[in-house]
């Protein structure tokens, strides 16, 4: 946003130039309220899919009947291994661009990875004895994300604020 402050009032240092870069500067809070709570969407939509698969999926067929067409599916326990590097793997992802200060909504990609997880798990009719795995993967995982997501966007819209504030006293872009 920075750069967007100092190409705005280097080419126009007016009253002019300092209210439209305030606005550009206040569009970019609004962007930031809007992105912070799509860590609690994909939650949201994480649960509906754990109430589906709590009820057995019960749209799906019958186990049975897609084993007969696409095979044996593979076992629990490679499943819970697949589970287990893959919520090792999210969370060490999730705090590597936390660190980084890295803006990356990929929350939803979560819930489809986790539902997966469910329906293999449905599939090789073990859904019932690990459905409390993949809930806390789940719950655990995408808790880290929206607190991310939300640590992201408030740590950047209090620099816009201040931002706002300083070309407000000063009429000059805000210091590096």
């Amino acid at each position: 946003m920075s750069d967007i402050c100092e190409n705005q009032l280097s080419a126009d240092n007016s009253a002019d130039g300092a209210a439209l870069l305030r606005q550009k500067l206040t569009d970019e809070i609004n962007r930031l309220h809007r992105f912070s709570i799509r860590g609690v969407l994909a939650l949201s939509l994480f649960l509906v899919v754990c109430i589906l698969a709590w009820y057995g999926f019960d749209f799906l067929p019958a186990p049975d009947k897609v084993i007969a067409v696409l095979g044996k599916p593979p076992s629990a326990g490679i499943i819970s291994i697949a589970l287990i590097l893959y919520t090792f793997s999210a969370i060490v992802l999730s705090l590597s661009r936390m660190t980084a200060e890295v803006e990356h909504g990929s929350s939803f990609s979560h819930v489809g990875y986790l539902a997966g997880f469910f329906l293999f798990y449905y599939f090789s009719k073990s859904l019932e004895d690990n459905f409390w795995a993949v809930f806390g993967a789940g719950i655990t995982i995408l808790g880290v994300e929206s607190y991310r997501i939300w640590n992201f966007c408030a740590e950047r819209i209090t620099k816009n604020r201040e931002d706002i504030e300083f070309v407000t006293r000063t009429g000059r872009p805000p210091p590096q």
